[in-house]
């Protein structure tokens, strides 16, 4: 495993553990097979792990994992406060002692104001007194390194970054966001300025693991042409790369390995193989390791993806739950498997996935709230596209028959 060294000058491993996705086991989370997963990415070398106040259950299993297996001051806890819930400052010491009792610790590494979007909330965080009791608690030791995460553009990154003496930030970032969100030009700003870069979303959700047939096609044929090259032609880069496949998911992460700014990349593992091979992959990828032909060839896929997407919906389903019922992160996979596998496929998609949910609604029962797009990272307009979805996955024919077939299916 690599590190990084953060301002303090204490080691992140490069690989982070994003424990947002952990598996679920019904409505809960399965602790025992977060525990194989987080544990074996532990003794390989990962050290650093982030969660949050709003990822449900995710802070309380962390904590027991951690406590149960004695490792908590071998390793970085991140979490986040929600600002959006705050009112003032007593309810920020309210939560934050929630945060310490759920992750079973009397101090938080990394603690991160969750989701700014723009610099008027920094500032209106700091009339209300939020900043003072951020410093007051990293003076007391409470809290080791204050931090924001972000989503919103590259403008609001940079006036944000100004805005205070960070110890560190978080963006999502990915080849597809590029020139989004913060992007490459917030990357550098930050790095520029000494601070530490954590990227969430390197994969955006998964789909950059998984990408159209025609983009597998082509990491295929690369990954064939590098198994050939003949030893005395290897380069630095195959090299790198022989231990194991080359996939969609190891294009992705060596993307943001390649740049120097980058300091943790998180990954939502869940699954021990995911775990075994993105830290390969990290102890593999040094700044600089990708060549032209590789850069190239993230360019090819990125215009595939692109071409086959409706909608940049990452999964992550901080718009949920929806009050009308309507499971928005899933409709909108189906929508996007429409533009990439076709309308058949989509179909099916979205009927399994709503067929076996028994609580759920078509997305035409949308009922206009507009809580989903407060709250969405992507700042997605989401009652728009749930119409256009709904239009596509639920033509007239399909809506007559639709509840036979979820009775079948449920079947």
């Amino acid at each position: 495993m690599q590190y990084r060294k953060n301002k303090n000058g204490d080691n992140w491993s490069v690989l982070g553990y994003g424990c947002m996705r952990f598996t679920k086991s019904g409505t809960s989370i399965d602790l025992d097979k977060a525990e194989q997963e987080l544990m074996e990415a532990y003794r390989l070398g990962v050290n650093y792990y982030d969660t949050a106040y709003i990822y449900q259950g995710s802070e309380e299993a962390l904590g027991k994992i951690l406590e149960k297996n004695g490792i908590r001051d071998q390793i970085c806890i991140a979490t986040k406060l929600p600002h959006y819930l705050l009112k003032d400052r007593k309810k920020a010491e309210e939560m934050l002692q929630t945060q310490l009792k759920r992750l079973r610790t009397d101090y938080i590494d990394n603690y991160l104001m969750h989701m700014l979007t723009d610099v008027d909330t920094w500032k209106h965080l700091e009339e209300n007194g939020v900043k003072d009791f951020l410093e007051e608690k990293k003076a007391e030791g409470v809290i080791r390194n204050i931090g924001f995460s972000f989503h919103g553009n590259t403008d609001a990154f940079l006036k944000i970054l100004d805005a205070y003496d960070w110890d560190f930030c978080q963006i999502q970032y990915n080849y597809i966001d590029e020139i989004s969100q913060a992007g490459r030009i917030g990357l550098e700003a930050a790095q520029k300025k000494g601070i530490p870069v954590i990227i969430m979303e390197p994969l955006r959700g998964g789909k950059l693991a998984d990408v159209p047939e025609e983009a597998k096609r082509m990491i295929g044929d690369y990954a064939n042409k590098l198994s050939h090259v003949p030893a005395a032609d290897t380069s630095n880069q195959e090299e790198a790369m022989s231990s194991g496949t080359y996939t969609a998911a190891k294009m992705g992460l060596r993307w943001l390995y390649d740049q120097p700014g980058v300091t943790v990349v998180l990954s939502g593992m869940n699954s021990l193989e995911m775990v075994q091979e993105n830290v390969k992959t990290a102890a593999e990828s040094l700044p600089g390791c990708m060549s032209d032909d590789e850069r190239a060839l993230v360019e090819q896929v990125k215009a595939i993806i692109q071409k086959n997407t409706r909608v940049g919906c990452t999964g992550c389903r901080y718009c949920m739950p929806c009050p009308a019922g309507i499971d928005i992160p899933a409709t909108f996979f189906s929508w996007n498997t429409l533009a990439s596998e076709g309308k058949k496929t989509a179909r099916a998609e979205y009927l399994r996935t709503s067929a076996m949910a028994t609580n759920t609604v078509p997305p035409s029962k949308c009922v206009g709230c507009g809580k989903c797009e407060k709250i969405c990272p992507q700042k997605l307009p989401i009652r728009t596209l749930l119409k256009e979805a709904d239009h596509e996955l639920r033509p007239f024919y399909l809506r007559a028959v639709e509840p036979l077939i979820k009775k079948l299916m449920r079947r």
